[in-house]
């Protein structure tokens, strides 16, 4: 079992819980070359995200891990390899809190109305055409115009700028030289959006941090580049994924999409329920061990690759009652993993959350009639390590 197989895209749950009723780490063998140590259980995941002893430097890991030609050693290569998924404390909280300003509830809320006229609008257009693929119809723009408003994406470059980032996150077969290039064009094109903003700064992220590097304040020009890279790719497919995958998820329980029909203040419980039954972030990145150390009962020796399975995590019966059973009312469900947990939680989870509710509160209100247009056996998935999704939703209103 190997989390991306292709076999188990549409439901990995079964071969996740049989690992899980284990217990140990399991070592995967990835297509690509990699390999690594796979958490399942929920509080052994939850130790292991916040575990000072797992780095996130990829450097750390032994000499045939890095030579599979993957994580940092590829990015670095673009000029994009450090940055807050790459680094550890002191450096990675430096980083961090140079962005996180941005990231408040305060000024994130003042997106809200717009968010909810771009779902309104984009309502309308499946509408008129009595559906569409609710991926790229739906969810793909909603959140593109979305993440590129917060960081300063101009509106004629956003087309490239989703290509690109969908072949670095993806990780299908055939697909050897299609993340090396996307990464080399999103690098050229990411130092061009920087000096952009340097002539022209404007009220966004990228202007933002932008003239902090250029005041000597934090950032270097190389972390300057990672970062707007990791912004703009992480903050477009993950919420992209959430949406995909919460749209899937209860169009498959009609009695729970009937419930959250009669009660729509239950959104904000759904979202954390649909986050925690059927992850987006399918597997957290890569941590490398500093030190021979103990994790899930057994003995991991310096350098030893991690993954931690948040999806699978999110499934554990030890942590969550009836964890295969989908209950918006449920209320522990906020304890899930699919941010993350530590010093690494997801800069964006709040970004994400509110794009979530404004496209199930628009999709639940005004789409009574929604359904797949497809067996659900048909619905194409994406085939990748981290993120995790319908590569498309065909569905009819």
């Amino acid at each position: 079992m190997l989390p991306g197989d292709r076999g188990l895209l549409a439901d990995p749950y079964p071969a996740y819980a049989r690992l899980r009723e284990r217990g140990v780490p399991h070592r995967v063998n990835l297509r690509s070359g990699l390999y690594g140590w796979l958490v399942t259980r929920y509080e052994d995941a939850r130790a292991a995200l916040a575990d000072p002893r797992l780095s996130k430097d990829p450097r750390l890991a032994p000499p045939d891990w890095q030579e599979a030609g993957r994580g940092r050693p590829l990015e670095d290569r673009s000029g994009l390899g450090t940055h807050l998924l790459t680094t550890d404390p002191p450096e990675h909280t430096r980083l961090r809190r140079l962005v996180s300003r941005y990231f408040t509830p305060g000024r994130l809320e003042v997106l809200r109305p717009r968010i909810e006229r771009r779902v309104d609008t984009l309502i309308d257009g499946l509408a008129r055409t009595s559906g569409g693929d609710l991926i790229g119809d739906f969810a793909a723009p909603l959140q593109l115009a979305t993440i590129c408003d917060v960081l300063g994406v101009p509106a004629a470059d956003r087309t490239d700028f989703q290509q690109w980032t969908t072949a670095v996150v993806s990780s299908g077969e055939g697909d050897s030289e299609a993340r090396p290039e996307a990464l080399r064009r999103l690098g050229a094109y990411v130092g061009e959006l920087a000096d952009a903003k340097r002539r022209d700064p404007g009220n966004d992220v990228i202007s933002a941090i932008t003239a902090a590097a250029d005041d000597g304040e934090r950032l270097s020009e190389t972390e300057l580049l990672a970062m707007i890279f990791l912004l703009l790719v992480a903050g477009f497919e993950t919420t992209v994924g959430l949406i995909g995958l919460g749209v899937w998820t209860l169009l498959r329980h009609p009695a729970q999409l009937r419930l959250l029909r009669e009660r729509p203040e239950l959104v904000d419980a759904a979202v954390e329920e649909l986050l925690r039954y059927d992850s987006a972030v399918e597997v957290a990145t890569w941590r490398f061990a500093r030190e021979p150390m103990e994790l899930g009962g057994v003995r991991v020796p310096a350098g030893r690759p991690i993954l931690v399975a948040s999806a699978a995590a999110n499934r554990d019966p030890g942590r969550f009652p009836e964890p295969d059973r989908l209950d918006i009312t449920r209320e522990d469900a906020a304890g899930h993993l699919s941010f993350g947990h530590g010093p690494h939680y997801c800069l964006g989870a709040m970004l994400a959350r509110l794009t979530g509710r404004a496209a199930l509160n628009g999709i639940v209100r005004r789409l009574p009639g929604l359904a797949l247009a497809v067996p659900p056996e048909r619905v194409p998935w994406r085939s990748s390590l981290t993120v995790r999704g319908p590569q498309s939703l065909p569905v009819v209103v």
